[in-house]
């Protein structure tokens, strides 16, 4: 009995050794946006994914914009010079700095947000296709 519990205990262990919390972070300006832009915003992005629940947790920090934000959005798939529909919009109204949410991906979002196949981006009135961008990659 105790050899069946102690093996028991041991496949649970191993289970939820395979998930993790992975760190991410990008940080965003406007000459990472496609096409670049000349402005003096910044910001950065700090995340966690659960990939065991595909859950995504994001804090997102900006200043010197032209103007409020008038949407936000994590997209992909895509890499770092070419663009991409939204995966994940920022629901909040309206959206300011600092900015917190939380997501449920997919197993295929979460293996491109991994591979670094996603960028977080701002936009304003301004510049309506994106003020500030960054590439979203793993700490």
């Amino acid at each position: 009995m105790r050899f069946v519990i102690a093996a028991a205990v041991l496949s649970l262990g191993s289970l939820s050794a395979f998930a993790a919390q992975i760190s991410l972070k990008a940080d965003l300006a406007g000459s990472h946006e496609v096409p670049a832009k000349d402005v003096a915003g910044t910001g950065t992005l700090t995340a966690t994914l659960d990939t065991d629940t595909g859950e995504l947790k994001y804090r997102v920090t900006f200043k010197g914009l032209t103007g409020p934000v008038t949407a936000a959005h994590f997209h992909g798939p895509a890499a770092e010079d070419a663009n991409a529909k939204p995966q994940v919009p920022v629901k909040v109204n309206p959206i300011e700095s600092p900015l917190e949410g939380t997501a449920t991906l997919s197993q295929e979002q979460a293996k491109d947000l991994l591979d670094g196949k996603w960028y977080f981006n701002v936009h304003t009135a301004a510049n309506p296709g994106g003020e500030i961008r960054g590439q979203v990659v793993k700490e």
